[in-house]
């Protein structure tokens, strides 16, 4: 028997991230992934060489669990519940992608050519890797949380400073793969 899972309409879980963020705002939570970077060095003793390491981890336990369920919850998602690895995206783009070397486009979620254990061994992908790995982290900790935490929860809030690093968020993503993306690549 073989499983056929389509993702979610928008009208069912568009619905469902709102009622989460209106539960996190009614307990007094935030949502963001990047916060538990923090979290995970205070818990390694990090608070004893920073000041910003310093808190009470144990107030965001609940926020570690979240990750766990992201990790888990995206490893059923692509292993158990997904028959068909391919992308739909635009033919005009997979021709693109193909001109700067990407094979796998429109195949794979995740292109081969970068993330793939054959990839760590080619030197330009892993100075991309560890260079966009440091650029986001610097990033997220610049902007006071990650694209996660201010498009789902800071908006939700109606925090101004999220609203301004949303857009941030999109005018880097476009200046990225309009200008820097084919430089790179």
């Amino acid at each position: 028997m073989e499983w056929i899972f389509e993702p979610w309409p928008w009208y069912v879980s568009g619905p469902l991230i709102a009622i989460i963020m209106f539960l996190l705002i009614f307990i007094g939570k935030g949502f963001g992934m990047s916060s538990n970077l923090r979290t995970m060095c205070t818990m390694c003793g990090a608070g004893s060489k920073a000041d910003f390491f310093d808190f009470d981890w144990k107030s965001q336990r609940w926020n570690l669990i979240v990750v766990a369920g992201a990790i888990i919850g995206g490893f059923i998602g692509a292993n158990l519940l997904t028959y068909d690895l391919s992308v739909a995206i635009n033919p005009k783009t997979i021709v693109s992608l193909e001109k700067l070397g990407f094979r796998s486009a429109g195949e794979a979620y995740l292109p081969a050519e970068l993330f793939s254990w054959n990839a760590l061994g080619e030197i330009k992908a892993l100075i991309i890797l560890l260079v966009g790995g440091v650029l986001i982290g610097f990033g997220a900790r610049y902007a006071g949380g990650c694209t996660s935490g201010h498009a789902i929860s800071g908006l939700s809030n109606l925090q101004l400073p999220s609203l301004i690093a949303v857009i941030g968020f999109f005018i880097g993503g476009l200046i990225m793969v309009h200008l820097l993306f084919p430089i790179i690549f």
